[in-house]
């Protein structure tokens, strides 16, 4: 299994982007997925998880980040608006498969004020 993630750039306060995580080596529409971040001196942290017929978020971007499956091109996205300062992170997709974690390489968002 292989995670590619990208997307993350700079973005002033208030402005938006979207992540995907490209998904490969194994049959992944109806794998959850997950998205984490890590901020400079902070452990890493969930984000969005998304399973078939649930999606969950951390309560600190509940109403500005969504999370959707494309299955088309076997991907997962982050759509990421409002966003704050406090954004800022390396941020992570993540899968478990056969009892294994997998995890993208990462993809840093930096939010200016």
């Amino acid at each position: 299994v292989q995670l590619q993630a990208s997307g993350g750039g700079l973005v002033q306060a208030g402005g938006s982007l979207r992540l995907s995580c490209a998904i490969s080596g194994t049959a992944s529409n109806f794998l959850p997925v997950g998205w984490y971040r890590q901020a400079p001196g902070k452990q890493r942290e969930f984000v969005a998880r998304i399973r078939p017929g649930a999606l969950s978020y951390a309560d600190s971007v509940k109403g500005r980040f969504a999370i959707s499956r494309d299955t088309a091109k076997s991907s997962v996205n982050l759509q990421m608006n409002s966003l704050k300062p406090e954004d800022t992170a390396v941020y992570y997709c993540h899968v478990t498969f056969s009892g294994t974690d997998y995890w993208g390489q990462g993809t840093l968002v930096t939010v200016s004020s």
